[in-house]
């Protein structure tokens, strides 16, 4: 079995790349200075060399506030990139995984945790195009969709980072409390991707730890197990005045993909502690 890597240098990619080296797994991770996948050549050159059994695409455009002006470079890579890799699968016959966001979503439901049957209704410029990239594998027989949430992992591009640098610069800080989904570890991602590939699932999964916080709460989390002492305000989310509009609750069930794979998937809680205690 052969994978390609996508997006090796994102929290995803590194983290597949790793597990994947573990296992002296037959793999190629790639970089977007080395494959890209807006541009239908590039996305052929590699697979006509490679040949790979399955392409794991963790490439994303992930600046939400910057896509509401650079929507055309979201969109790109995003929704053109994923429909980029369906054309060369039809000449490969690869399989596909590809990884969506829980702000398909618009917030306005009450009556519990989002499942992969509720309509979509995305409320930014970056989660239309991750909603377009999902469309392009839509009925798809040979590919996996996974929407996600709250990533973290090695990197820079994740709250616990952003939170640790901001409370080496101040005492004080200021959280929402009012923005509620679910911290999702990106070892747990990896970890039910090899086991829904091992079973030959297909189609669209919500993949995250289970339980659900606000940011506010996720913040009061970390500090606490970090032994960090700084003051962490609950605010609302619009007194940042960020230009993207966000969902206030996003946070989505993950019975499904739990189901199929007769499993528990471990708390976020859990899954930030491992993480911050390594």
């Amino acid at each position: 079995m052969k994978y390609l890597i996508i997006g090796k240098n994102g929290q995803l990619g590194k983290e597949f790349s790793k597990d994947l080296e573990n296992k002296k797994a037959d793999f190629l991770s790639l970089g977007h200075d080395e494959i890209d996948i807006t541009k239908n050549s590039s996305v052929f050159s590699v697979v006509d060399s490679y040949k790979p059994d399955i392409v794991i695409n963790c490439s994303a455009y992930n600046q939400v506030d910057l896509a509401e002006k650079d929507f055309e470079t979201a969109y790109k890579t995003n929704s053109l990139g994923v429909y980029n890799l369906t054309l060369a699968q039809e000449k490969h016959n690869f399989f596909i995984v590809h990884y969506g966001t829980d702000y398909v979503f618009d917030g306005e439901k009450k009556d519990g945790l989002y499942n992969e049957n509720d309509l979509t209704n995305p409320l930014s410029q970056y989660a239309k195009s991750k909603l377009m990239g999902e469309s392009f594998l839509n009925n798809n027989p040979k590919s996996l969709v996974f929407r996600v949430s709250w990533v973290f992992g090695q990197g820079n591009q994740n709250f616990i980072y952003k939170l640790k640098q901001w409370s080496n610069n101040s005492n004080n800080l200021k959280i929402s409390c009012d923005e509620v989904s679910t911290p999702t570890s990106a070892k747990t991602i990896t970890d039910i991707t090899f086991k829904s590939l091992e079973k030959g699932l297909t189609g669209l999964f919500h993949l995250n730890n289970s339980g659900y916080c606000s940011r506010h709460e996720y913040a009061k989390y970390v500090m606490k197990v970090l032994k960090n002492k700084t003051f962490l305000y609950p605010s609302y989310a619009n007194e940042f005045n960020l230009p993207a509009k966000r969902p206030r609750f996003s946070a989505m069930d993950n019975n499904k993909i739990s189901n199929e794979l007769n499993i528990e998937i471990e708390t976020w809680e859990d899954a930030v502690k491992s993480f911050l205690i390594i």
